[in-house]
């Protein structure tokens, strides 16, 4: 049997907590970085940051407090997501950025993918925002495509979607139109 001297004794267990802690240590990170984020849910505050814009502009959603703002998250791959985009794009030109503005965020996608995209819809006045690492979509808690969140103009979530339908458009501009100013659904179209 092993003497230890009383300073190798408390050296040793010493180390023998430090390999405990940091073991558990390793297991509580892989814990919270496996389990799923929450989607902010009707009525609260979403996260702010969503990554950059094509120009480089950091791009919040506290920037556009007093507008109408919709983020909508998508990828190249995800076919409902690429028919949703032009409807979107659509409703933001006949609404204009005075008081919506959309921000279509690309999920975990190669930049030339993305690129792809937004060049084929060139014509679309989208803000457009790649996320590469997922890290804006993880604040979301998405997990499936495409993913909306319509936020008001006070910068709360008004209305949250999964999934995107021909059946849903006329869901979707009721639900915006009911969080825009009156004055804007007076005016004629495209004014």
């Amino acid at each position: 049997m092993p003497i230890f001297t009383p300073a190798a004794r408390n050296s040793l267990l010493r180390a023998t907590r430090l390999c405990a802690m940091t073991a558990l240590l390793s297991v509580a990170m892989l814990a919270t970085a496996a389990a799923p984020r929450k989607q902010p849910a009707v009525g609260e505050l979403p996260p702010d940051a969503l990554g950059k814009d094509r120009d480089g502009i950091e791009q919040t959603v506290g920037m556009h407090r007093g507008k109408v703002v919709i983020v909508t998250f998508w990828a190249s791959w995800c076919g409902p997501c690429r028919r949703e985009l032009p409807v979107l794009g659509k409703f933001q030109s006949v609404v204009g950025k005075d008081h919506l503005e959309i921000i279509a965020v690309n999920v975990k996608e190669p930049r030339s993918d993305y690129n792809a995209v937004v060049r084929a819809n060139k014509d679309i006045a989208l803000t457009w925002v790649h996320d590469a690492s997922g890290a804006t979509s993880a604040r979301y808690g998405v997990e499936a495509l495409p993913n909306m969140f319509i936020i008001d103009r006070e910068g709360r979530v008004a209305h949250v979607h999964r999934g995107y339908s021909e059946e849903q458009i006329k869901v979707f501009v009721r639900e915006i139109a009911d969080l825009l100013p009156p004055e804007v659904l007076q005016r004629p179209a495209g004014g």
